[in-house]
């Protein structure tokens, strides 16, 4: 997957999330207020969470999130390695079919690599 694509998946959340808060302002505003506050660090650095996130993304079988959460990682400090151990444990705690979704983990790297490269 190019950079391109990766950032279109990105898009594609952006583009959500400002269709809903238009049409169901209360119910994203709250949900954004939840967001923050549990993003925010406590006993939990926000590198352990986006890792943590990653993983639930993983199993759960969300590519949108896959991508989101490997980006946040990414700036949180996470490394690669960091980054695919957190997709095995997902495949240790969800099976087969979270090993299929290390493949939108590899493609955001390399992805996320590239643009990092390019700079």
């Amino acid at each position: 997957m190019e950079c391109e694509d990766v950032k279109v998946k990105l898009s594609e959340i952006e583009e959500l999330l400002n269709t809903l808060g238009k049409k169901h302002p209360k119910e994203i505003s709250a949900f954004s207020r939840f967001l923050r506050e549990v993003v925010e660090t406590k006993a939990l650095t926000t590198r352990e969470k986006e890792l943590i996130a990653l993983a639930l993304g993983i199993s759960a079988g969300c590519e949108w999130c896959i991508y989101l959460h490997t980006q946040k990682a990414l700036e949180a400090g996470a490394t690669k390695e960091e980054l695919i151990e957190a997709g095995l444990v997902a495949v240790l705690m969800a099976g087969g079919p979270a090993l299929m979704h290390l493949i939108p983990l590899m493609k955001a790297i390399e992805a996320f690599e590239k643009e990092h490269a390019e700079k």
